[in-house]
């Protein structure tokens, strides 16, 4: 069987410079933001927050065409909704109601190759330039963050929308290497008598 190659993760920090690299002034920087925000937050595919419908009152996201038509239910952090809430005003007051959360300055859907190429564009930004940063790594952070804070395997899952666990267990080699790292350097040079 061969060896899945582990994915690119943000650290906190990285998160951090990230979002601070957008001018939200304007209105594209704005949706951008609250797009990387989301998917930080909520572990959604790229297509699954492109086609985004979500409840502003609740927090709720229904998910109901995501990959393999599997049905799944997430909330948002009231950080996240909070960012959601302004994007759907400004984006009303802008260029008037929209279906999507995502569009363009002139109410289209946003296509997938644009926010790849933004994505590239402002992780160079904020420095980050030693890791292949793309949509899909924001995803990638959100499983391993929420397996950090949570240690659930299955909740990770469920939140990701994985069928099988197998799939999902590609996060625990990040938490083992930090494991690891820690244990190496745990009691470094201090013994008992």
């Amino acid at each position: 069987m061969a060896k899945r190659k582990i994915p690119y993760i943000l650290t906190p920090r990285e998160q951090q410079k990230l979002l601070e690299t957008f001018n939200c002034r304007y209105l594209a920087p704005q949706r951008n933001k609250t797009l990387i925000k989301l998917i930080l937050d909520s572990g959604l595919r790229l297509s699954e927050a492109l086609n985004l419908h979500v409840d502003l009152q609740t927090g709720k996201l229904c998910l109901k065409q995501g990959k393999g038509e599997k049905n799944r239910i997430l909330w948002l952090s009231e950080e996240s909704l909070q960012l959601l809430r302004s994007r759907r005003q400004r984006q009303a007051n802008d260029i008037g109601r929209c279906d999507l959360v995502f569009t363009t300055g002139t109410g289209k859907p946003v296509g997938a190759k644009d926010i790849r190429e933004m994505v590239y564009t402002y992780a160079s930004r904020a420095g980050i330039t030693e890791k292949n940063i793309s949509p899909h790594t924001f995803r990638h952070t959100f499983a391993t963050d929420l397996l950090r804070e949570t240690r659930n395997l299955r909740l990770v899952q469920k939140a990701l929308g994985h069928s099988s666990i197998s799939t999902t267990q590609i996060y625990t080699h990040i938490v083992d290497e930090e494991l690891e790292e820690a244990m190496r350097n745990f009691r470094n040079g201090q013994r008992g008598s």
